[in-house]
């Protein structure tokens, strides 16, 4: 396997890539008189495309829009006001990953509320809420539940250890997405032209190839599913760019060795066990009908929203356009705050602060070519 990683970085063969990507393109260019638009979904190919180079690489041949894929930047206001408000309590130990840690809220981060004294705990692995919470039986352990369908199989398997082991003082704050309900309303909309996504390979491997059937098949658009490294993704844009010259949209598994075609069975039968379709609210969208998860009623003993309830108020306004950048309607570098008042030192909005942020992606490497 690592041989096979060496190769994806390997120049012998990414400039051979690299060169039929171009020419497809330009292909693309006489015929449709602009350039073909992709949209990579997943916040993880939105920071390998930038530190890899490819991004800057073909700039002037394919536009690559990065989409709603980041967990953090895609969570409204309210919701990180209300898990920065759950900090505030007595008795409380909040968990989370590290991403949230900066994240401006409407009056402070969860690492402002550290700094004056709250317990707010960074964990690596999920499952290491359960032991704080078995190692302080007199405090309420709450888990921020953010992501994707690639982490909610996880917190099933919280919720599950947590019954095996009787621990009643621990439960998780979900905000949690669905890729297929936002795929949906972006194409609904039909604000941004888009001629193919640049599939999520995390995210995929929980659902398979098979759940992306709706796009060729009702809006006629076509998405590979791809991997991380630089000659997968290439390989990906270039399939795309083969199917939409053609005109024959396609989902292709260009990640084969990981995804499968209907996916991770287990995983599913977990997150059918443990969660419910529920409204989610998502930043600078609004209110997506069933595009998100929630405890069943038979868990809600381990639901913070029912456990604990918090008023923060209404979100300060900023000028942060992180909503649409998130949306594909201008680059981070079309926000004004952009590498001035907003930067990873002193971030406005998540987009610059998360790992997969496009902000945070840009600045660190994409700020010359704009």
């Amino acid at each position: 396997m690592l041989e096979v990683l060496k190769q994806s970085s390997n120049p012998d063969i990414l400039k051979p890539l690299l060169i039929a990507v171009k020419e497809l393109a330009q292909k693309f260019q006489t015929v449709y008189g602009r350039k073909p638009a992709f949209m990579e979904v997943c916040g993880s190919h939105t920071m390998s495309l930038a530190r890899s180079g490819i991004k800057q690489a073909i700039i002037e041949d394919v536009n690559l829009i990065s989409g709603p894929g980041c967990p953090v930047c895609v969570t409204d206001q309210h919701s990180i006001d209300c898990m920065i408000e759950l900090a505030e309590g007595d008795g409380r130990i909040i968990c989370t990953f590290g991403d949230m840690m900066k994240v401006p809220g409407s009056r402070q981060s969860l690492m402002d509320a550290k700094i004056r004294g709250k317990d707010i705990r960074v964990v690596y692995s999920p499952v290491d809420a359960i032991d704080i919470a078995e190692k302080n039986p007199d405090k309420d352990i709450i888990f921020l539940g953010i992501g994707f369908e690639t982490t909610i199989p996880i917190l099933a398997l919280l919720i599950k250890d947590a019954k095996a082991r009787s621990i009643d003082n621990f439960s998780i704050w979900m905000s949690t997405k669905l890729v297929e309900p936002i795929l949906r309303t972006l194409l609904n909309a039909g604000d941004v032209i888009l001629d193919g996504f640049l599939l999520p390979g995390h995210v995929s491997i929980i659902l398979g190839e098979e759940a992306y059937g709706f796009l060729p098949q009702e809006y006629k658009i076509g998405g590979v599913i791809s991997g991380f490294e630089p000659a997968e993704m290439l390989s990906g844009i270039h399939k795309l760019l083969e199917m939409v010259l053609v005109k024959q949209p396609l989902i292709v598994n260009d990640h084969r060795a990981v995804v499968k075609k209907q996916g991770n069975a287990v995983a599913k039968k977990l997150m059918e066990e443990y969660f419910s379709v529920s409204d989610e609210a998502w930043r600078g969208i609004g209110t997506i009908p069933e595009s998100g998860l929630d405890l069943r009623q038979e868990y809600n003993q381990y639901n913070a929203k029912i456990r604990h309830h918090v008023n923060p108020g209404e979100p300060k306004k900023t000028k942060c356009r992180c909503g649409e950048v998130i949306r594909g309607f201008i680059r981070p570098t079309g926000c004004a705050l952009f590498g001035k008042a907003c930067k990873p030192t002193n971030p406005i909005g998540p987009c610059m602060v998360s790992a997969e942020g496009s902000c945070s992606a840009y600045y660190q490497y994409l700020r010359e070519i704009d």
